[in-house]
């Protein structure tokens, strides 16, 4: 960046806002850098390229935007991806376009570690089972002042497996030690050499864990990392925690696993495609022990006010001439 464009009045859109606002967020610094910024609910792909012709910076949390897109958008300076995930822009064709890229980081870090362990928690004490079986009436026909009917386990003195030791791998190990678990980091396909001193091959890892959770990015390298040879290699009271991303894991093999007792349970946050408007081997009825929630894991409000926050640094750093978070 050769020069600062805060002085140049410019054109903002941001393509999909409902994924983001629940109604609950001020986007008041935002109006305030970028007094002449379009809010969009959501943007459909036949919709982007006129929604985006006259933009200098767009705002975009899952609408793509590829190499045809950006052929229509010639006053386009920035794309600011209000996630983390990079897999909805083009960046060779926004870099030969002389369009800077800046993404999101580290902003839902809590809220996903609490979801974590609150998915986690919920396997081990069987919760779900519980709930239900005083709803059906069954704690008040016991004939003693408890009902124990489901196994519950501990977590202190169990092993957790690390797939991913970014930040939220950290995090995770960090609330695993205040519950007295060991953490074992997994070497992590695709991943440069020096990231792997001290970790663990997954075949050796896998069969030690009572715990798997992942945070890797879906790559290449990493999709379908958890298939059938992995599945077989977990113990069979082992539980698989997944707030990444869907591809990660065979979602078939696991939904199988669960149910022939080849595995001990599994939270997932996460689906090969979202919505999953042509379903998914993991929303059937019949599968035991599994909790799916609906990407939800970053979502609180202190969560996307961050969010919101970042996206404010992004567009004030372009403006001014020194980007910031720039990937692209």
């Amino acid at each position: 960046m050769n020069r600062p464009w805060g002085a140049i009045a410019m054109l903002g859109v941001f393509l999909d806002r409902d994924s983001l606002d629940c109604g609950d967020l001020d986007f008041n610094d935002i109006d305030r850098i970028l007094p002449d910024l379009r809010y969009y609910p959501a943007t459909a792909p036949d919709q982007v390229a006129a929604r985006i012709a006259e933009a200098g910076v767009v705002i975009s949390n899952k609408v793509v935007l590829d190499a045809a897109a950006l052929h229509h958008a010639p006053r386009l300076r920035l794309i600011c991806i209000a996630a983390t995930g990079l897999n909805n822009v083009d960046l060779a064709a926004a870099t030969s376009r002389g369009v800077t890229v800046c993404n999101c980081r580290g902003y839902g870090t809590a809220a996903v570690v609490q979801h974590v362990f609150a998915l986690l928690l919920a396997l081990v004490t069987r919760l779900s089972d519980y709930r239900q079986a005083v709803r059906d009436g069954r704690w008040r026909q016991a004939s003693q002042f408890c009902l124990l009917d489901f196994p519950i386990r501990e977590l202190a003195g169990k092993t957790l497996g690390i797939v991913g030791h970014g930040e939220l791998g950290r995090g995770v190990a960090r609330v695993a030690e205040a519950f007295g678990m060991r953490v074992l980091i997994a070497q992590r396909p695709g991943a440069v050499e020096e990231e792997q001193e001290g970790r663990v091959p997954l075949s050796i890892l896998l069969p030690q864990v009572d715990v798997l959770s992942l945070h890797c990015p879906l790559t290449p390298e990493t999709r379908g990392l958890i298939g059938a040879w992995e599945l077989a290699l977990m113990r069979r009271d082992a539980i698989l925690i997944n707030t990444a991303r869907g591809g990660l894991m065979d979602e078939a093999l696991l939904a199988d696993a669960l149910r022939q007792g080849a595995l001990g349970g599994a939270g997932v946050d996460v689906l090969s495609l979202e919505p999953p408007v042509a379903g998914n081997p993991l929303l059937a009825p019949d599968i035991p022990n599994l909790i799916v929630t609906p990407h939800c894991a970053w979502g609180s409000r202190e969560s996307r006010q961050r969010l919101v926050g970042q996206l404010v640094e992004n567009i004030a750093g372009f403006l001014n001439g020194a980007p910031v978070r720039v990937v692209g």
